[in-house]
């Protein structure tokens, strides 16, 4: 086999990128946005020893998983990967994913409970991080990055946020050409306005905007004087400075320029505050299931709860009127501001928090003898680590409770894990991200 033969293959399996998976003389071919049980024509594009890459050039015979996409640049920008599929297809894959990891990656076998579903398929994100630029007329665009890229496809409309957000964007690219604020590109490094950055409160409606700049100047302040009184949803307005070549969307210094410094939500019934940098889950319905999940594996009653990556507290502080005490650890400083903020509204007296990283945090908190009964994680998408997991390990808990937007990792931290006496019991796939190749899991690991 060779690049550019045109082969005829079957897709059996996806991998947990949403490719698709059949095989030619031997050789394991890979296929995005194709289905299981699709016979295709395909493209060879990359071949190496044992597998190649290749493109759909035409549908022999449909999967009956197809549906037609209801997006105009689905497979073009670098978000969804699965709107070619009924969404009982990517259910069904997306538990397939886990089940993969922890038994391929891990080896382990816990039991696998049924994938909760998303309620909404459709304007769920609470979140919008947007770069803006110009095209080859000179208009401004904004849009997602093509996959592997940083080439802007433009998206006028993204079905995955709410309307409000085009609105907004809409109306600060307007305004950016009538003040003529330079668009920032990344070739050049020349220009300022870089990212377009929306958050928004599910429940309280709440909008925080911020601009994401090069540098601060006066025209600045002229578009955010006339977008916020256009929409007295935005109670927050925030200029935050990335002046480097980096592929870090938020720079260290931030400028308040309108309103309050955070947003107001409501999480498991808890008020929330929310500051610009602060980790906050961007679908709120379903993180409240994945919550539930958490506090029904970690069975908080009368005890004490060590939430680890705690973000602006909010798995800790859902416990809290069950738990002896919560001690949340986070190493980015406005989210510990936010946690803390977030106790006092709401009246919870028996949650204190540490601004570390949570391998450090852990190793300080066994110097002074801590005990917890309970150790929530919640690691980014690289996981705990094997160092992290040995402190973790050491404080002795009843169980562990993961929570991973990476199955893989969260896999491989089990198998850490497994290593130091903790099984992975349970493990249920939450779908919070849905038409996209992003899945979460739960997992309790219980010791001995």
């Amino acid at each position: 086999m060779k690049k550019n033969d045109i082969i005829e293959l079957e897709i059996t399996s996806l991998t947990n990128e949403c490719s698709g998976v059949g095989k030619a003389d031997g050789m394991v071919v890979f296929v995005p946005f194709s289905a299981i049980g699709d016979k295709l024509e395909v493209r060879i594009l990359k071949v190496n020893k044992t597998y190649c890459y290749g493109k759909i050039e035409r549908i022999i015979t449909p999967s009956p998983d197809r549906v037609t996409p209801d997006c105009s640049i689905y497979g073009k920008c670098g978000g969804c990967s699965l709107r070619h599929i009924s969404y009982e297809a990517e259910l069904k894959a997306k538990a397939q994913f886990v089940i993969d990891a922890f038994t391929r990656i891990g080896g382990l076998t816990p039991e696998f409970l049924p994938i909760v579903a998303n309620d909404r398929l459709y304007g769920y994100r609470n979140k919008l991080q947007m770069p803006v630029g110009v095209d080859k007329e000179g208009n401004i665009i904004s849009g997602f990055y093509a996959t592997h890229s940083h080439r802007i496809v433009p998206c006028d409309n993204c079905l995955l946020q709410p309307e409000i957000f085009k609105s907004i964007t809409d109306r600060i690219k307007a305004l950016a050409k009538e003040l003529r604020i330079s668009l920032y590109n990344e070739e050049t490094r020349k220009g300022n306005l870089r990212h377009i950055y929306l958050r928004k409160g599910h429940y309280s409606g709440e909008i925080c905007l911020c601009l994401v700049v090069k540098n601060n100047e006066k025209k600045l302040k002229t578009l955010i004087d006339k977008i916020t009184s256009e929409y007295k949803e935005i109670v927050s307005a925030v200029i935050n400075i990335n002046p480097k070549d980096t592929n870090v969307i938020l720079g260290e210094e931030e400028i308040l320029m309108y309103g309050k410094p955070e947003i107001t939500d409501t999480m498991c019934g808890n008020k929330i505050s929310i500051a610009p940098k602060a980790f906050y889950q961007v679908n709120t319905p379903a993180a409240e299931k994945l919550y539930a999940k958490a506090k029904e594996f970690a069975e908080p009653d009368g005890k004490i709860v060590l939430d680890l990556y705690c973000g602006a507290g909010t798995i800790g502080l859902s416990m809290a009127k069950q738990a002896k005490r919560i001690i949340g650890v986070e190493i980015i400083p406005e989210a510990i501001e936010n946690a803390k903020k977030n106790a006092e509204a709401n009246g919870i007296e028996n949650a204190e928090f540490i601004c570390a990283d949570a391998g450090k945090a852990a190793k300080i908190l066994l110097e002074k003898g801590l005990k917890p009964d309970v150790v929530i994680v919640d690691p980014p998408r690289k996981g705990c680590g094997e160092e992290a997991v040995n402190y973790i390990a050491q404080f002795g808990a009843e169980r562990i409770v993961m929570v991973s937007c990476n199955a893989a990792t969260a896999a491989r931290d089990c198998g850490y894990f497994d290593k130091l006496g903790y099984k992975a019991t349970k493990v249920v796939p939450v779908d919070m991200f849905s038409r996209t190749a992003h899945v979460e899991t739960v997992v309790l690991l219980i010791k001995g």
